[in-house]
């Protein structure tokens, strides 16, 4: 019988021992830390500013000091990383329709109506790359509500509005020369032992 107090504490130990490990694991893997992570590496430093696809493991952030920004799918798998220049417009979309925009040369297109109901809010950032040309992001989704952190449509659509203005202040700054370099590859290329993080320059990150 003096077996029995030994066992039972080892069962319970062991039980403590498996729920620290997989509250670690799960707040390693968070959608939203992943991202982070992966936009802080390709960044070359903490992005000032950050918006997430929430559910949909798309993401999209900008280092103002470095001059670039970067988008990210697959849970920061993926990455993408353009010079800040290289943004040429940003769109919200409600349900398939523009409700605002603005494009470098144009003037603002500014939202002018209260989104309560919507089954789909897009933000759209569009980029001067032939090959990736615009990059979606979807902060609300028919059914998000059931989701543990829900927001609302009237969430999505101000959050997607203050991207906007910082879009807007993008766009008015002068484009400064550059040297053109090649683009990240493609998420479906298959590239071995090598990181999927590239800079513009082709610079290997660590």
């Amino acid at each position: 019988m003096s077996e029995w107090p030994r066992l039972l504490l080892l069962l319970a130990l062991a039980g403590i021992a498996v729920t620290v490990l997989g509250s670690a694991a799960i707040w390693l893997m968070d959608e939203e830390r992943r991202i982070g992570r992966a936009l802080k590496r390709v960044l070359k430093g903490p992005p000032e500013a950050v918006i997430l696809a929430p559910g949909r493991g798309r993401g999209a952030g900008f280092n103002f000091s470095a001059g670039v920004m970067a988008v990210a799918w697959d849970s920061g798998a993926w990455l993408l990383p353009y010079r800040v220049d290289e943004l040429v417009g940003a769109e919200l979309i409600v349900d398939g329709q523009v409700l605002a925009r603005v494009h470098r040369g144009e003037s603002r297109l500014a939202l002018d109506q209260a989104v309560e109901h919507a089954a789909r809010v897009t933000l759209r950032l569009i980029f001067d790359d032939p090959y990736h040309p615009d990059f979606d992001l979807d902060l609300w989704l028919a059914g998000d509500e059931t989701r543990r952190r829900a927001s609302s449509p009237s969430d999505a659509v101000q959050e997607a509005n203050q991207w906007l203005a910082r879009a807007e202040a993008i766009l008015r700054r002068p484009i400064a020369p550059h040297t053109v370099g090649p683009r990240a590859p493609e998420p479906d290329d298959e590239v071995e032992d090598e990181p999927p993080f590239y800079l513009d320059d082709d610079e290997r990150l660590p």
